[in-house]
């Protein structure tokens, strides 16, 4: 019996996949040019006190690497589908798991300031 594949476990279109891919690309780029604080949830929210105790470039950027790094494994997943197992989805439900992680603690004491 043939081991079964991304592409057999997959369902929905492959377009909205491109669109998200398009979408975390473009989000990537613009974090990791250091602009775009708004769209880091708790950041854009906190107060101008709290905003003060971080360099916001900084956590741009972090946010910014970890999402690269979830839109490059999207890439993967996508462009490969037909040869890696359907068992790869957990591994990379969690990579994606770790980078969150990471990005968080590197958010918490790289960014802040001293």
């Amino acid at each position: 019996m043939k081991e079964k594949t991304l592409a057999d476990i997959s369902t929905g279109p492959d377009w909205l996949l491109y669109v998200v891919i398009v979408l975390f690309t473009v989000l990537s780029v613009f974090l990791l040019m250091g602009k775009g604080a708004w769209f880091i949830a708790g950041y854009n929210t906190a107060s101008e006190k709290d905003k003060q105790k971080y360099d916001e470039k900084k956590l741009c950027r972090v946010t910014g690497g970890g999402m690269a790094i979830i839109t490059v494994l999207l890439v993967i997943m996508e462009r490969f589908e037909d040869v890696l197992p359907a068992a790869s989805a957990h591994m990379f439900g969690i990579v994606v798991l770790i980078d969150c992680v990471v990005m968080c603690v590197l958010g918490n004491t790289v960014c802040k300031k001293k």
